[in-house]
């Protein structure tokens, strides 16, 4: 429902509007009244706070633009002319973490206008959320602009007692960093989400949401405690272009009194436009294998050759394996050319249409059709988008004609190095979250949509919820992967994941590709085995146990099972979670957990032709430390009873010596229960809840 309420009622309620001879402000409070953002013009600048139950969260913080030509917007601004809604409503995802949404808020609009010219002037939307707030700029009728500095500052009291968690921004391997925990006062410039927590239990983190025709906002320090927006630049330095009236993406700002209060919020979704696409049914989650994991241990090639991955028969088994176990889709890179020599750097020799010689794509197609399973499209395009985009709907339409439904995009360049030519033919190169290249991958997800194809984004920007309005934006990576655990690099932490969670999570799913089941593959870098002795850093740091918890713990409409299909087959009875678990939710429940400690979830099916509607999964991660949990069942449907199907790590289990170890077992459980287990170092559970 949509209401306007008089503005009376919001003088009592939601908004108060002061005056004095110095400034004026107008305060929006969230529905629940813990939150109030204010806006003020004191000493003639536009600035906003933000309490939380009369807390400070945000001190007086700057708002405002530069621009290339145009005079600047922040100083000698005066704040009038507000207005004010409210909004309580549900709306339905067609996949998701979470069915129902609920969309509730209050609303105020201030306008900036300078004091001598009022023809100059921005407008501020805001939202309080019950469960933290977001503002966007709203400008019209400025003409041509060029913004060189958004002015957005962030300052966040107390910084001497608080820690953040975070990556560097606008770095070289843009968002595939290992999250750092240092106090707020060390951080330089971060990515969003940005994560904070305070001494007194609090939690904080920033974002953006709707991220449209504009650059990715990092954090960059500008003294203690004060941030301020850092966008990154297009390849001619400036920032971001602008023609007649535009708005910018939400600046957002979630808190919380547990750090899974942060986990459990939808904000950013409810801050994106609803669906664009109109029916969407062809949009499917669902599970898939791939020929991938053996390229980055070695034992495949991308390229041609005698150890090449991608041949016909290959895909053919790999097909008979996903009908015979239940997969949905089987992913294929290397099928095409241009995988030859360094393909990192060269981007403009991949064809998206043409395959190798030992790969009969319409063959493989057509067998995958008979067996009633899918090919996963991949299309890497190293960074060349110009390239890309001039291949792109022929590409699209092959894979249509195949009847592929889902493509896994790539976009492996380092630094500033995604190429595009501009309209003079002159190769410019670009940030992953530069103006240009966030319209690049929104022109990639809209031109998919023509064909009914859904997009996976590796190498990609960030999620700023727009998976609501392009819900075949079915998934992407952004972030420090699986992959990395594959030997070519030092593995990811225990904490990895349990930072990932409170972190790289907020912003929406990720294709982690999970799943891991033999960890005793040859060190790239040292050639050792089994027996890595001082090399055993290099091995995942991970049980058999936490790899089926990530199924759980890390949310994605679509999950990989990574490992080679014969790895599966030497471990059947931890193999059956896998087959078992889904992948799209009626409810999801972050239930414990601290930032980068452990992370505790549980998930509620959602019904579809292969799932009831009524079993609940849960998920367990631990870091470095061995820990105990004890997990009340309330989550459960009151009046049923369970059979909860457990996959926990063993007393002997040791992630260096002994991973595998892992004890699986029955018992019949109701909400009124609790489960208590033991987590491993690196360690993990995972939990079917099978209704009786």
């Amino acid at each position: 429902m949509r209401q306007t309420i008089p503005v009376l009622a919001l003088l009592i309620t939601a908004i108060v509007i002061m005056s004095d001879a110095n400034a004026e402000t107008v305060a929006l409070t969230s529905p629940n009244k813990a939150l109030s953002l204010t806006f003020s013009d004191d000493e003639q600048l536009a600035r906003y706070t933000l309490t939380r139950k009369g807390k400070p969260i945000v001190a007086p913080s700057k708002l405002g633009f530069t621009f290339e030509k145009a005079r600047p917007m922040y100083r000698d601004f005066l704040l009038s002319e507000v207005s004010r809604d409210q909004h309580d409503s549900e709306w339905e995802q067609p996949w998701g973490e979470q069915r129902i949404i609920r969309n509730h808020y209050n609303e105020v609009v201030v306008k900036f206008s300078h004091v001598s010219d009022k023809t100059r002037f921005f407008t501020i939307r805001a939202r309080a959320f019950n469960e933290g707030v977001a503002f966007r700029y709203e400008l019209a009728g400025q003409g041509d602009l060029t913004i060189t500095r958004e002015l957005t500052e962030f300052t966040l009291p107390d910084s001497h007692l608080a820690t953040a968690y975070w990556i560097p921004g606008q770095g070289r391997e843009r968002y595939e960093y290992l999250y750092r925990k240092t106090p707020l006062q060390q951080v330089a410039k971060a990515h969003t989400p940005f994560t904070v927590s305070y001494k007194d239990g609090s939690y904080i983190a920033i974002h953006e949401a709707a991220l449209v025709d504009y650059a990715g906002m990092s954090l960059d320090k500008q003294e203690v405690g004060r941030f301020v927006a850092s966008l990154a630049p297009r390849a001619d330095g400036t920032l971001v272009r602008k023609q007649g009236d535009f708005v910018t993406p939400w600046r957002t700002i979630t808190v919380g009194d547990e750090a899974v209060d942060l986990v459990n919020s939808l904000m950013a979704l409810n801050l994106n436009e609803p669906n664009a696409l109109g029916n969407v049914d062809w949009v499917v989650p669902g599970k898939y294998i791939g020929i991938w994991w053996g390229m980055h241990i070695g034992k495949f090639t991308w390229g041609a050759g005698e150890k090449h991955g991608a041949t016909t028969e290959r895909t053919l088994d790999y097909i008979n394996f996903a009908a015979k176990y239940g997969f949905d889709g089987v992913l294929v890179e290397g099928w095409n050319t241009g995988w030859d020599g360094n393909w990192i750097a060269n981007s403009e020799l991949f064809s998206f249409t043409e395959s190798y010689a030992d790969f009969d794509i319409n063959k493989v197609a057509e067998h995958a059709k008979s067996k009633g399973v899918k090919l996963v499209g991949h299309h890497e395009t190293s960074g060349g988008i110009t390239n890309y985009e001039a291949q792109m709907e022929d590409g699209f339409a092959l894979y249509q004609q195949l009847g592929v439904s889902q493509i896994k995009t790539g976009y492996v360049a380092h630094g500033q190095n995604l190429k595009r030519r501009d309209e003079n033919g002159i190769m410019r190169y670009e940030f992953t979250d530069s103006q240009d290249v966030v319209n690049h991958f929104i022109h990639n997800v809209k031109t998919a949509a023509k064909y009914e194809l859904s997009i996976n984004t590796h190498e990609s920007v960030k999620d700023t919820g727009l998976r609501r309005t392009y819900p075949n934006w079915i998934s992407r990576e952004s972030a420090r992967g699986q992959e990395y655990n594959s030997g070519w690099a030092k593995p990811n932490p225990p904490e990895h994941i349990p930072m990932l969670a409170f972190t790289r999570m907020l912003a929406g799913p990720m294709d982690f590709t999970p799943g891991i089941f033999d960890f005793d593959y040859p060190d790239l870098n040292t050639g050792g085995g089994p027996e890595w002795g001082e090399h055993s850093y290099m091995r995942p740091h991970s049980t058999l146990a936490r790899q089926l918890a990530q199924y759980v713990v890390i949310y994605s409409p679509i999950q990989m099972a990574a490992d080679l299909p014969e790895n599966y087959l030497d471990k059947p009875d931890a193999f059956t979670f896998i087959q078992d678990v889904p992948t799209d939710w009626e409810q999801s429940i972050a239930l414990q957990g601290e930032v980068g400690d452990f992370i505790v979830f549980a998930r509620q099916e959602k019904q579809h032709k292969h799932y009831s509607g009524e079993d609940w999964y849960l998920g367990a991660i631990t870091d470095e430390h061995a820990r105990e949990i004890s997990v009340p069942l309330t989550f459960l449907s009151e009046g049923a009873a369970y059979e909860a199907q457990i996959y926990r790590d063993a007393d002997e289990t040791n992630w260096q010596t002994n991973p595998y170890a892992m004890v699986i077992e029955q018992r019949r459980v109701t909400r009124d229960d609790t489960i208590n287990v033991k987590l491993s170092a690196a360690g993990g559970l995972a939990v079917r809840f099978k209704k009786l």
